[in-house]
C-alpha cells in the first residue's frame, strides 16, 4: 500500500485525501484546523501532528495550502517537506499560487526529491468527486509517476511543460473564467432588461457562438442551470475571494512577462470591489448581482 503524506486538509485538500484512502492508499494528513483534521479522520485519513510527520514515510506528498508564502513555509522551512521526506519522495503540490513560488520550490528539491506544481480546476464539488483537472509543470518523468493519483483524484492531466507552467496555465484559465463571467452577467442584464427571458436567451446562446464553459455549468441568474450556485444563494463551488486571488495572480504573471492584460486587469478591478463590499465567501457568479445594481 502507497504511503501519501497529504498537507492542507480543507474544502479542497480534505475530498482529495479521502479519494485516496477510498482508493486503497494510506493517507497521513495534517492541517492547522482541528475541525479539518477532525472532518478527515471519519474519511479515513490517518491525522499527524506535523508537516514533517506527515512526510517522514511518505512515498508521495500532497499538499494544498492557501498561497506561495505557505508554500514556501512548509517546504523549505525547518521540519518542512524537503528535509522530512524520503529522497526518492514525489511531491505534488496542488496549491495555486504565484510562477516564483513554485519555480523556488523546484529549484529548492532539485538533484533530491521530485516536485510538481499540479494546481486544479473543478472546485470544490469536483473535488469531492473525483473529477478534478490538474494543470502540471515540472519533470516528465516524475509526471508519469504520479499519474496513477491523478487518475483517482481527477478526470484529467495535462503536462504543461517545466516547473511553474502548470500555475501559469491556471492563471490563465481562471483569467478567462473571471472575463466570461463578467461577459455572461452583463449579457443576461442585457437580454432581461429588453425583454428576453433568461432561460430563453439561455437556450438560444449555447446554441451560438457566445456560448462559454461559465454560462453553461455556472450561470449566474437563478432557475436557469438547476445546479449552479445562483440557486442556493450563490453559496460557493468557488468563491469571490479565491477568484480575486487567481486573477491577480494572472496580473503578476502578465506584468513580468510585460504583456498587456486589459481584460485580465478590469476583471480583477471589479472583483475587488465586489469583494471589498463584503461578498468575498459569495459563489464568484454573485457578481451578476453587483453588476445588476443589486444587493446580494
Amino acid at each position: 500500500m502507497t504511503s501519501v503524506g497529504f498537507i492542507g486538509l480543507g474544502n479542497m485538500g480534505g475530498p482529495m485525501a479521502a479519494n485516496l484512502v477510498a482508493a486503497g492508499y494510506s493517507v497521513h494528513g495534517t492541517d492547522l484546523s482541528a475541525e479539518n483534521c477532525a472532518a478527515a479522520r471519519e474519511q479515513g485519513v490517518t491525522i499527524v501532528d506535523s508537516v514533517a510527520d506527515a512526510a517522514a514515510s511518505a512515498a508521495i506528498v500532497v499538499s494544498m495550502l492557501p498561497d506561495g508564502a505557505a508554500v514556501r513555509s512548509v517546504y523549505e522551512g525547518a521540519g518542512g517537506v524537503i528535509a522530512s521526506a524520503p529522497e526518492d519522495a514525489l511531491m505534488l503540490e496542488c496549491s495555486t499560487i504565484d510562477v516564483d513560488s513554485a519555480r523556488a520550490v523546484a529549484a529548492a528539491v532539485r538533484g533530491r526529491q521530485a516536485v510538481l506544481d499540479a494546481p486544479v480546476s473543478g472546485g470544490v464539488e469536483g473535488s469531492k468527486a473525483g473529477k478534478l483537472t490538474f494543470m502540471v509543470g515540472g519533470d516528465a518523468d516524475a509526471f508519469a509517476r504520479a499519474k496513477p493519483l491523478f487518475d483517482v483524484m481527477g478526470k484529467a492531466a495535462i503536462h504543461a511543460g517545466q516547473a511553474g507552467n502548470g500555475q501559469i496555465a491556471k492563471a490563465c484559465n481562471n483569467m478567462m473564467l473571471g472575463i466570461c463571467m463578467l461577459a455572461t452577467s452583463e449579457a443576461f442584464t442585457l437580454g432581461e432588461k429588453q425583454g428576453i427571458d433568461p432561460e430563453t436567451l439561455y437556450q438560444i446562446i449555447s446554441q451560438a457562438s457566445g456560448s462559454c464553459w461559465a454560462m453553461l455549468n455556472h450561470n449566474p441568474v437563478p432557475g436557469v442551470v438547476e445546479t449552479a450556485a445562483a440557486n442556493r444563494d450563490y453559496t460557493p463551488g468557488f468563491a469571490a475571494g479565491m477568484m480575486l486571488k487567481d486573477l491577480r495572480l494572472a496580473q503578476d504573471a502578465a506584468a513580468n512577462a510585460n504583456v498587456a492584460s486589459p481584460l485580465g486587469a478590469e476583471a480583477a478591478a471589479l472583483y475587488g470591489v465586489f469583494c471589498n463590499q463584503g461578498h468575498g465567501h459569495k459563489d464568484y457568479s454573485g457578481i451578476y448581482k453587483m453588476l445588476r445594481g443589486e444587493d446580494l
